[in-house]
C-alpha cells in the first residue's frame, strides 16, 4: 500500500491538537501510562503562544528548583524536570519558557508534526475521529484539545473593539509610539500592560470592570497574583498610572486623532493613543462545534472523571480553558494536575494496567482526581 493511503488509513490511539504546556504534558504522561502511537499537531511550532509574547512579559507563577524535597516547580509539566533549572530564571519569558518545552519534546522523543492547522473534528459512525486539517486528515481512537488560548484573542468585546489593539498582538512595547496609553482590562495581561510601558516612562489609564488589584480573594485566578500587585504597586507609586474599577466599556469610537471610550455609567475618556484591549482570549473551542456542550453561563461542561466531552466520548479537553464547580484552572500548576487523569481514562480504554502509573502520578502530586477539593482557603 503506498505510504500516503497508509497515512489515510492508519486510526493513532491519541491525537493530541497543540504543541504547548498542555498537549507536551499529555502526550509525556500518555507514555508513562503505556499508551503509544500518540500524535501531536501544532499549527506553528512548539511552544508557538509562549514566543508569541511581548518580549517584555515574565511567567506571574516563580519557578524554583525543589524536585529534591518533594516539591515541583510550579511551571513544569513533567515530573523530575524544573524550567527554573534547565532556563535559569525565577519568571521566565515566553520565548525562555518554550526552550523549555523544546526540551522537553526532544527529551521523551515525542511525536510532534508543526505547521498542521486542524480546522474541525468529526465523530465517524464508529467512534473514532477525523481531524480535518491544512495537510491529510489525521483519524484517532481518542483526541485531547490542548490549543490554548493566547493565539485566539477576544477581539469582540464592545462596539468599537476593532479600533482597538489587543494586547496579544504586541511583540515589543518599545514599538508602539506616544507618551500615553489607555489599558482595557484589570486582570494579568492588563497588568502587565500598564507596568511594562510605566517602565517605559509611559503614562497610562488602566479601567477594569473590577478593581482586581483591591481584592482580597485567595485564588490568583481570581485576583492578581502577588508578582503583579507587586509590580503593579511600583507602577502606581511613580505616580504614572491611574487606575479605575467599575468601569464597564461599551463603545469605542474614533473622534479625528483621538479615541473616545464610552462606559455603561456614562462616563467616558478619551486616549490620545490607540487602546490597548487585555480582556482575555476567546480560546480554540469553536473549532469543536457541536462536540461540547455549554451549560446557560455559556461556561465549558466536561465530566469531572476525565474532562471529556459530554457529547463525544473520547474528546478530551485540557488547559487554561478547564473549569470545575466554579474554580479556573487557568495556571499550569492547576491544569497540569489532570495530565495524568485524561491519560489513565485512555490507558483503561486501550485495556493497559495503569496501577503503577497512577500511583507514581500521585507521588509526585500530579495526579488531581478530587476536584471538590480545589477551593482556595488561606487562614492568613
Amino acid at each position: 500500500m503506498p505510504n500516503e493511503a497508509l497515512e489515510r488509513s492508519r486510526i493513532h490511539n491519541v491525537a493530541i491538537v497543540g504543541a504547548g504546556a498542555a498537549g507536551l504534558g499529555c502526550a509525556v504522561a500518555l507514555g508513562e501510562f503505556g499508551v503509544d502511537d500518540v500524535v501531536i499537531l501544532d499549527r506553528h511550532e512548539v511552544g508557538a503562544s509562549f514566543r508569541r509574547w511581548p518580549q517584555e512579559m515574565r511567567f506571574i507563577t516563580p519557578s524554583f528548583t525543589s524536585n529534591a524535597f518533594g516539591l515541583l516547580d510550579l511551571n513544569a509539566i513533567v515530573p523530575g524536570t524544573s524550567p527554573a533549572y534547565t532556563l535559569a530564571s525565577e519568571h521566565p519569558s515566553g520565548v525562555a519558557y518554550a526552550t523549555y518545552l523544546d526540551n522537553v519534546a526532544q527529551y521523551f522523543e515525542l511525536q510532534v508534526k508543526t505547521g498542521i492547522d486542524v480546522c474541525s473534528v468529526a465523530v465517524e459512525a464508529n467512534g473514532t475521529f477525523t481531524l480535518t486539517t491544512t495537510g491529510r486528515p489525521v483519524r484517532a481512537q481518542h483526541v485531547i484539545w490542548a490549543a490554548g488560548e493566547f493565539q485566539y484573542p477576544n477581539r469582540n468585546s464592545f462596539v468599537g473593539a476593532e479600533f482597538c489593539r489587543h494586547s496579544s498582538e504586541v511583540r515589543t512595547w518599545q514599538d508602539l509610539e506616544g507618551d500615553q496609553f489607555t489599558v482595557i482590562g484589570g486582570y494579568e495581561s492588563a497588568a502587565d500592560a500598564a507596568v511594562s510601558l510605566v517602565q517605559l516612562e509611559k503614562s497610562v489609564t488602566v479601567l477594569a470592570r473590577d478593581a482586581t488589584w483591591n481584592s482580597e480573594h485567595p485564588d490568583p485566578s481570581i485576583s492578581l497574583t502577588p508578582f503583579s500587585l507587586e509590580r503593579l504597586a511600583w507602577a502606581d507609586s511613580t505616580g504614572s498610572v491611574n487606575l479605575f474599577g467599575d468601569v464597564d466599556i461599551t463603545s469605542v469610537r474614533v473622534d479625528g486623532d483621538r479615541w473616545l471610550l464610552h462606559a455603561s455609567d456614562g462616563r467616558r475618556w478619551a486616549s490620545e493613543t490607540r487602546p490597548i484591549l487585555a480582556t482575555g482570549f476567546e480560546g480554540s473551542l469553536g473549532r469543536l462545534d457541536g462536540l461540547l456542550e455549554y451549560d446557560e453561563d455559556d461556561i465549558l461542561v466536561v465530566t469531572e472523571e476525565a474532562d471529556e466531552s459530554t457529547l463525544a466520548p473520547g474528546l478530551f479537553i485540557s488547559g487554561p480553558i478547564l473549569e470545575h464547580r466554579g474554580v479556573n484552572f487557568c495556571f499550569i500548576y492547576k491544569f497540569r494536575q489532570r495530565f495524568a487523569v485524561i491519560a489513565d481514562a485512555i490507558a483503561q480504554r486501550l485495556g493497559l494496567d495503569t496501577t503503577e502509573a497512577v500511583a507514581a502520578r500521585r507521588a509526585a502530586g500530579m495526579y488531581l482526581d478530587d476536584v471538590t477539593c480545589c477551593e482556595e482557603s488561606c487562614a492568613c
